[in-house]
C-alpha cells in the first residue's frame, strides 16, 4: 500500500471518529439543555450523566445504599431520574414495586418524558401519613391495571368489556378476612399437617436438607391445597413437583417481567407460563373439591363473563397462586433461619407454643396431629414478634403512587413540596426499618423486639414523635395486602409444627445467610444462597 493510500485511510478514519464525537457531543448538548430542571419548591433533583438511564443502574446495584447516601446528602425528600420503562438495561431496578395479593403494580407511562422518568423518594416515616391520605392526587390504581396482565398473561380488565368485574374481584378479597379467614386458617393447618406427616415425620434419624427448598416444598403444596383444593379421589395433587419447578423458573424471571422486558426475550418463559396457566383451566378445576371460598367466588364471577376465555380465567388463578406464595415462602425461610440461628429465640418460641396448647388442654405427642386454631395463633406474641422482626430485616418493598396533576404536596403544617403530574412518589420502608433512631441496633435480630409486657409493642419513635407506620412489609393505606392476615397465620402454623415436631440445627461450616438485592422493591428478598440444616423427630 502506497503512502497516499495510507494517508487517505488515516484521514477517513479521523473524519469518521470526528463525526462520531460530534454526534455524541451534540446528543449530550441537546440532552443537557432539554432535560428536566429543578423548579421552585421542588425537591433536590438527582440526574445521572448517562442520558435517559439517569441513576437507574446505580439504584439497581444496591437500592438501600443508594438511597441512604443521597438521604445523608439531600435530606429525606429528593427526586431521582430513572431509566425509561421497557428498557431491558434497566431491568427491575427502576420499576420495582411491592407486589401484594390483589395489588400488583407498575410505573405510570405518564411519568415518562424524553429524558426518562422521575421518582420522588420520601424517606421520613413521619411524613408517610400525608402521602397515604392523598388518594385523589396520588393514585396507585393505575399500577394494577397494566403490569398484572403483562406478567401473568390475561387481558386487561376494562370497564366497557367487563362491566363490574373489577369491583367484584375487589369484593372477593373480603373472603380473606373475618369468618372466612378462620375457615382458611383451619384448612391450611390440616394441609400443612398432611404434608409434614407424609413427607417428613416418618424418620427418627437426623435428616439433612436445604432450608429454602424445604420451606418452598411444604408451603407451596399446602397453600395450593388450601386455596384450590384437589381432585376428590386424592388428598394431594399429582405432579406437584413439576408444577413447583415450573413456578420457580417463572419466578426467577418475575423481576424482568415486572420491569416490562418482553416475555419473548426471556427464553422459555412464555412456554413455562403457558404450562402454569393450563394447570388452572376450568375443565380441570371443575374436578377439584375442598376449594376455598375465595377461589370459588372468583370462579363464579369469571363464569359470568362470556368474553373471558378459559385461558384468561386460568391466568387469573395462576396470578393468585403467585400472590399467595411469591413473598410468603421467602418470609417463611427468614423466620425459620433466624430462629435456628438464635437458640434462645427458638427455645422461647417453642415454649410459648407449648404453653398455648397446654392452656387449651392439649397434651402434645408427636404421633398425633396437632391443631392450632386462629384464637390460639393470636396468642403467640413472641412468634409474631419473631416473624415481624424477620420482615423488618428482609423486606425491601417500595410503596408508590403516581401524581395525577401538578400540585403542592402538603407534608404537615409548615412543609410542602411541588410535584409534577406523572411523577412517581415513592416510600421505601427499608430505610425506616434500619434506622437506628427507631430501632436500637437495627441490623441485629431480636426476637422480642415487638413485645412489651407480654403484649404487642406498637410504640416506636422518631424525633420524639410516635410513628403511625413503623413496619411496612405489606404496603400501606388502601393498597395494603388483603391477604396479610392469612400470610401471618400460615407462617405461624408452619413454624409451630416445625418447632413442635423437630429438633433443628444449622449445619456447621456455613457462612451467614445474606440477602440477594436483585429483587429490591418487590417485597421479601430471597437469600443469596440456600442454607443447609438438620432435623429429626423430637422425643416428647
Amino acid at each position: 500500500m502506497d503512502v497516499w493510500s495510507l494517508w487517505t485511510l488515516g484521514s477517513s478514519s479521523c473524519i469518521m471518529f470526528t463525526c462520531a464525537l460530534l454526534v455524541v457531543v451534540s446528543l449530550l448538548f441537546v440532552v443537557h439543555y432539554t432535560s428536566r430542571k429543578r423548579r421552585k419548591d421542588e425537591p433536590p433533583l438527582i440526574k445521572g450523566w448517562i442520558p435517559f438511564l439517569g441513576k437507574g443502574l446505580e439504584f439497581g446495584k444496591d437500592a438501600y445504599k443508594f438511597l441512604d447516601k443521597h438521604k445523608r446528602k439531600h435530606g429525606d425528600i429528593f427526586t431521582v431520574q430513572m431509566a425509561v420503562a421497557n428498557s431491558p438495561v434497566q431491568q427491575v431496578f427502576g420499576d420495582a414495586v411491592i407486589i401484594h395479593l390483589g395489588d400488583v403494580a407498575k410505573p405510570s407511562q405518564a411519568s415518562l418524558g424524553q429524558d426518562g422518568k422521575y421518582m420522588t423518594f420520601v424517606l421520613d416515616p413521619l411524613l408517610y401519613p400525608y402521602i397515604i391520605k392523598h388518594g385523589r392526587q396520588l393514585d396507585f390504581h393505575e399500577f394494577s391495571n397494566k403490569v398484572a396482565p403483562i406478567t401473568f398473561g390475561y387481558p386487561p380488565v376494562h370497564s366497557k368489556l367487563h362491566p363490574g368485574l373489577k369491583e367484584q374481584i375487589q369484593r372477593s378479597f373480603k373472603l380473606l378476612q373475618g369468618e372466612s379467614l378462620t375457615l382458611l386458617t383451619e384448612s391450611m393447618m390440616g394441609n400443612l399437617m398432611l404434608v409434614f406427616r407424609q413427607d417428613h415425620l416418618g424418620h427418627s434419624d437426623w435428616m439433612s436438607g436445604s432450608m429454602y427448598q424445604f420451606c418452598l416444598s411444604v408451603m407451596f403444596e399446602a397453600t395450593l391445597l388450601t386455596m384450590f383444593g384437589c381432585v376428590s379421589s386424592a388428598r394431594r395433587h399429582g405432579g406437584v413437583r413439576a408444577l413447583r419447578d415450573d413456578f420457580v423458573k417463572f419466578d426467577d424471571k418475575f423481576p424482568l417481567l415486572i420491569a416490562q422486558v418482553p416475555i419473548c426475550l426471556l427464553r422459555g418463559t412464555r412456554a413455562i407460563r403457558k404450562k402454569l396457566i393450563n394447570y388452572f383451566l376450568p375443565d380441570r378445576m371443575s374436578c377439584w373439591t375442598n376449594m376455598s371460598e375465595f377461589i370459588r367466588m372468583r370462579m363464579e364471577v369469571f363464569d359470568n363473563y362470556e368474553n373471558l376465555r378459559d385461558v384468561d380465567k386460568a391466568a387469573h388463578h395462576f396470578a393468585m397462586l403467585w400472590a399467595s406464595v411469591g413473598n410468603t415462602v421467602p418470609a417463611t425461610f427468614w423466620a425459620m433461619y433466624y430462629l435456628l440461628s438464635h437458640p434462645e429465640a427458638l427455645q422461647a418460641v417453642r415454649q410459648e407454643i407449648q404453653e398455648v396448647l397446654s392452656l387449651s388442654g392439649v397434651e402434645f405427642s408427636n404421633d398425633t396431629d396437632v391443631k392450632l386454631h386462629r384464637e390460639q395463633l393470636d396468642k403467640l406474641h413472641y412468634m409474631e414478634s419473631t416473624i415481624n422482626e424477620s420482615f423488618r430485616l428482609s423486606s425491601a418493598s417500595m410503596n408508590i403512587r403516581v401524581a395525577q396533576e401538578d400540585f403542592s404536596l402538603q407534608l404537615g403544617e409548615s412543609r410542602s413540596v411541588a410535584v409534577r403530574k406523572g411523577d412517581i412518589i415513592a416510600m421505601y420502608p427499608q430505610i425506616m426499618h434500619l434506622d437506628p433512631e427507631i430501632y436500637e441496633e437495627p441490623k441485629k435480630f431480636r426476637f422480642d423486639r415487638y413485645v412489651h409486657n407480654g403484649a404487642e409493642k406498637t410504640d416506636f419513635y422518631k424525633d420524639d414523635q410516635k410513628l403511625k407506620y413503623y413496619l411496612m412489609p405489606f404496603g400501606s393505606g388502601s393498597s395494603m395486602c388483603p391477604g396479610r392476615y392469612f400470610a401471618m397465620n400460615e407462617i405461624k402454623q408452619f413454624l409451630s409444627l416445625l418447632l413442635l415436631y423437630f429438633d433443628l440445627q444449622l449445619e456447621d461450616g456455613q457462612s451467614r445467610a445474606e440477602l440477594d438485592p436483585s429483587r429490591a422493591g418487590l417485597g421479601i428478598l430471597l437469600p443469596s444462597a440456600d442454607v443447609r440444616f438438620r432435623y429429626r423427630l423430637r422425643v416428647v
